[in-house]
Parts: structure tokens; sequence; C-alpha cells
């Protein structure tokens, strides 16, 4: 059994355009009207690149350290 890299999929842009996609349609089908179906579909988009953002910060910073913590020191 693999094991599942949440972080990569948690920043997938494709994950959160599909999230979208649903809370969408299902605000349609519960007859909201177009401009809250706008705002929600908005703010799920909006949240998705700031978890984008923190996740690949967060992994570019960690390889910052791993490689500063692997580097031979000259003393």
């Amino acid at each position: 059994m693999t094991k599942v890299d949440w972080k990569r999929k948690l920043s997938s842009r494709k994950l959160w355009a599909a999230v979208a996609g649903v809370v969408a349609g299902l605000a349609m089908v519960f007859g909201l009207d177009e401009g809250t179906i706008s705002n929600v579909a908005g703010a799920v988009v909006s949240a998705a690149s700031l978890v984008a953002y923190i996740i690949t910060e967060g992994k570019v910073d960690a390889e910052g350290v791993k490689y500063t913590a692997e580097e031979p020191t000259h003393e």
C-alpha cells in the first residue's frame, strides 16, 4: 500500500477547480441565485490559491533547511 501525498493533492489546482464546480452545481440544485453561486465559487478558488501557496512555500522552506543542514561547515 502506498502512502498518499496529501500536501501535493491539496495544492492541486485541478482539485480545487473540481471542488468549485461541485459547489456551484449544488448551489444551482438548491436554487441559489447566480450572484451567490459566483461568490461561493470565487471564495473556493481564492482559498485554494492560498492553500497551494502555503504548502508550496512550506516545501521550499523545508528543502532550504535540509540543504543548509547537509552543507559541510568550514571551520
